[in-house]
């Protein structure tokens, strides 16, 4: 790992710029290794046998005993965040010390990052120290490194956290590796990073299926036009993102073909659903039968049919998860959960034959599904990871959805949802913790924007979910944090703050609002929430007098909005209620029934 190493990036090296989905997959393949190892109980020694991960080789240009990254920093800035999340979660003294020593040394007082590069130190800093840091002005890297530590505590799963932590840190620090390949001149350490990456050497998995398929078609014309298939559908996809070709296939095969999953205990090999996502051009080539690759002309129709068909949907589906889409909206909105699993479990349904009505039709069905889903977890405080739900996902899910009518699947997905444990009634405590702040964001932004769309009002959820810049949206709670105020109904701080955290006492409003007012009483605040959003103005009578949009809304909804002068436990109580019944409107089942023709 990085324990005795000190790394830098020179000027000319390019800026941090891992997404989420990048910073995501390294969690989740890290996670899923780990778990086929790992099972309660185990004593910590035995870590010492579970597998080990290969996080591949970095490149080091050696000046002077100074080393400096030419390919490796995106990996290497990724996986200090990760120990930096682990070092902040962990209890135990002496792992925190183990793990410290990955991150940083400490010298005359000061401390100098493993990973060293100047104007990233005070947000890594902040990062080590859980103090607050703002990115406005900052450099594109600096910003990166923010958001994707944001990603890491929203995504971290639960399977890791708890007792499996410290089994989990110990397995990162031991089992976990990586290659250094040194040079002693920049020159000769790009000889070295262009050589492995050469174009013509390094196929990729999408190219080498490629390859497979267009080899075993006959037919020369047959040939020409598969192959110009396959390339005009690979460039679109790659437009869409690096390895979007791959993701693309990925989704498509484990959609229509994959019929089991590695099971979910020690041990377990890697079934159908696991092996696409590793290896599918050795999984197509290894179940031509299956696939009905028989003959010269099957080999042509898997491109130009099926492949051409569902890469097509599944750039169309990236397409409406990237951009609020009319009558797709539901993509977008489970993409910004980072819900991955969405891609295949979309495709699922659909045939050859559908119509364009009926796909429009599935899609909004099975992301309707998984909107709901995602809602009433985040409500209970359930994990919402790839690595938690991909099981479910493909179990329950993919495999009885696969080729279904808009009258089957809606059937399918309604019972499945009806059977789920987990509702808006089941946590009636739901609050603001230290890791759902952006859960919480964005459950707000939607019932903001969904009062204000069904009062007659244009959608402003666009902006609302924006949390960055001088223009963004912040959590706001009702009461400001002065216990001291409310000493009448809280003898104990901590229970102050476990009420002023729930859903209830919670509002969106911008930035702005909240470094102004947000510290006043409720009594002075309340007259500035009249200027906001309408969930927010709706705390303030004057917003039932002139709005007859909102009132027929109230009026059709039955929804038990109220004034309130003053704002007091009882008061979140009420507006908690309001909340959780207005999820339901949202989130509801019977949605799905609008999709199925009369």
């Amino acid at each position: 790992m990085l324990g005795g190493s000190k790394f830098a990036i020179d000027y000319y090296q390019r800026e941090y710029k891992w997404q989420k989905k990048q910073v995501t997959e390294l969690i989740d393949d890290l996670a899923e290794k780990f778990l086929e190892s790992y099972e309660p109980g185990n004593e910590r020694s035995t870590v010492d046998q579970y597998g080990h991960y290969f996080l591949g080789s970095i490149i080091i240009s050696d000046k002077d005993g100074q080393k400096f990254i030419i390919d490796g920093q995106q990996r290497l800035t990724s996986l200090t965040l990760l120990l930096i999340y682990i070092y902040r979660k962990i209890s135990d003294d002496e792992q925190r010390k183990e793990i410290a020593n990955l991150i940083y040394t400490y010298r005359v007082g000061k401390r100098s990052f493993n990973l060293a590069v100047s104007e990233r130190t005070p947000s890594m800093n902040a990062l080590f120290t859980d103090e607050p840091f703002d990115d406005t002005g900052q450099p594109e890297s600096v910003v990166n490194i923010l958001a994707r530590f944001q990603d890491i505590e929203e995504g971290f799963p639960d399977d890791l956290a708890g007792k499996a932590l410290p089994y989990f840190a110990d397995w990162l620090i031991e089992n976990v590796h990586f290659v250094e390949i040194t040079a002693y001149s920049d020159a000769d350490a790009y000889t070295i990073f262009e050589t492995m990456n050469d174009r013509g050497l390094s196929l990729t998995p999408t190219d080498m299926l490629k390859g497979y398929l267009l080899a075993n078609i006959t037919d020369l014309d047959h040939r020409n036009k598969a192959s110009h298939t396959w390339r005009d559908r690979v460039a679109a996809l790659q437009q869409l993102g690096k390895e979007e070709d791959a993701d693309a296939v990925k989704a498509w095969l484990r959609s229509q073909y994959a019929k089991d999953i590695r099971e979910r205990k020690r041990g377990a090999l890697p079934r159908d659903f696991d092996l696409i996502g590793t290896e599918f051009h050795r999984w197509v080539r290894d179940h031509e039968d299956p696939l009905g690759l028989t003959t010269s002309a099957a080999f042509g129709l898997f491109i130009q049919k099926d492949f051409d068909f569902y890469s097509n949907w599944y750039q169309r589906i990236r397409d409406a998860a990237e951009t609020l889409t009319n009558g797709l909206e539901t993509i977008h909105f489970n993409a910004q959960n980072n819900f991955t699993l969405q891609y295949p479990a979309l495709l699922a349904p659909l045939r050859r034959d559908d119509s364009e009505e009926d796909i429009l039709r599935k899609l909004r069905i099975v992301a309707n599904y998984i909107d709901i889903l995602i809602a009433r977890r985040i409500w209970n405080w359930k994990d919402t990871s790839y690595s938690t739900m991909q099981y479910n996902i493909f179990q329950l899910v993919i495999l009885n959805i696969r080729g279904k009518s808009t009258a089957e699947l809606t059937d399918i997905l309604v019972k499945r949802l009806d059977a789920e444990e987990e509702t808006f009634v089941s946590n009636e405590r739901f609050r603001l913790h230290g890791q759902n702040g952006r859960q919480i964001h964005r459950l707000l932004a939607r019932m903001t924007d969904f009062v204000e769309t069904q009062s007659g009002r244009p959608s402003h959820y666009a902006e609302y979910i924006q949390r960055r810049g001088k223009n963004g949206y912040e959590i706001e709670h009702i009461w400001a944090n002065h216990p001291e105020r409310h000493e009448d109904e809280f003898a104990h701080p901590t229970d102050f703050a476990e009420y002023r955290n729930r859903i209830g006492g919670l509002l969106l409003l911008p930035k702005s609002f909240n470094a102004s007012y947000g510290d006043m009483p409720y009594a002075e605040k309340r007259e500035h929430y009249y200027g906001q959003n309408l969930l927010a103005r709706s705390l303030h009578e004057k917003a039932y007098e002139h709005d007859p949009g909102f009132r027929r809304f109230i009026e059709e909804s039955s929804l038990d909005f109220q004034t309130h002068a003053e704002f007091k436990k009882v008061d979140i109580d009420a507006r908690q209620d309001l909340y959780r019944v207005l999820a339901e409107k949202i989130w509801n089942p019977k949605n799905l029934l609008r999709e199925v023709k009369a």
